[in-house]
């Protein structure tokens, strides 16, 4: 039985992405717009609807998760702030900031307000800024400020599955500065080890992980996939493209589970986070798109599933 909708809502407006940002060596600058674009073009266009009606976050919003120096400072390009996080800074690029994160607030509030329908955030640069500065190409700590936003709103509680080939340090950085964290984001599962040490790290995680959803602890589950675990990725290469797609298959088959034990969609929020290649950078698009038809077919029984590494045309449809 199929508890989730066979559609997606993807929270992407042309601000996420600056004009001037191409000259980075991390991508994830453009990748809102990258994505959005390819997804469009693909075989799950017909399954993607565009959300606009969302507004960015303040500047003011920032200190919820960061200092008051450090947010001025970036804002206002000053060093050390404004480049700590790897990225050149310019101030088209400090204004799509306030959207990237309004955007992954905006899908939470809609996967707790409609939870049958899975919301997508295209958004990475969140899981290495800590409270001082930005680190890892992550500026601001997202998660943290979506999560304590919607604790405050509705009281509900989450945990994050970043399945990116880095170790995201914000939620854990972030927990002695915010104090609302600990009731906010209940777990940070990041895989450890490489291939399968990196499958039974993760199927340990959501068996632990399950047993909160199932008890109430735990109202919602964000998912960011990132594509740096993979073997051909500059920077990352825990898993080959089997295992890699066989984290989705585990991840999304055990909110299937939970959900189907509680009778009711478990609320579903998706992001991007990493991905890192100097040659050939659509294949980590086709990663995260396969990762996302592996959602809908494995919560809303579509048939979109595709091989990452095949061209464009020859995908296997299952």
């Amino acid at each position: 039985m199929a508890h989730h909708d066979p559609i997606v809502d993807v929270f992407y407006r042309p601000e996420m992405t600056a004009p001037d940002a191409s000259g980075n060596y991390s991508k994830s600058p453009t990748k809102p717009k990258r994505f959005v674009e390819w997804l469009l073009r693909s075989h799950l266009a017909p399954a993607v609807r565009l959300r606009e009606d969302w507004e960015p976050l303040s500047k003011g919003a920032f200190t919820l998760a960061h200092t008051p120096e450090y947010v001025e400072g970036f804002f206002a390009g000053k060093e050390p702030h404004a480049k700590s996080n790897g990225l050149a800074w310019s101030p088209a690029f400090a204004e799509t900031v306030r959207y990237t994160n309004g955007s992954l607030l905006a899908a939470t509030r809609a996967a707790l307000a409609s939870p049958a329908r899975i919301a997508l955030s295209p958004t990475s640069g969140f899981h290495h800024a800590t409270p001082e500065r930005g680190g890892g190409y992550c500026t601001f700590s997202g998660q943290v400020i979506a999560a304590v936003h919607v604790l405050w709103e509705s009281q509900k509680r989450g945990a994050w599955i970043d399945l990116d080939g880095h170790y995201g340090n914000s939620i854990e950085d972030s927990r002695r500065y915010v104090r609302e964290l600990e009731g906010a984001i209940r777990f940070n599962l990041n895989p450890s080890g490489a291939h399968e040490r990196y499958l039974a790290s993760l199927q340990a995680g959501l068996d632990e992980i399950g047993e909160a959803v199932l008890s109430g602890r735990v109202d919602y589950v964000c998912v960011a996939h990132g594509a740096d675990s993979h073997v051909h990725d500059d920077l990352g290469g825990q898993c080959t493209t089997d295992e890699w797609l066989e984290a989705s298959h585990r991840t999304y088959g055990a909110v299937r589970k939970w959900s189907e034990a509680l009778g009711r969609p478990v609320p579903l929020v998706l992001a991007l986070f990493g991905g890192y290649r100097h040659v050939g950078y659509e294949g980590v698009l086709r990663l995260h798109a396969a990762d996302l038809a592996i959602a809908l077919d494995t919560l809303a029984g579509t048939h979109l599933a595709f091989d990452p590494e095949l061209g464009e045309g020859e995908e296997g449809r299952g």
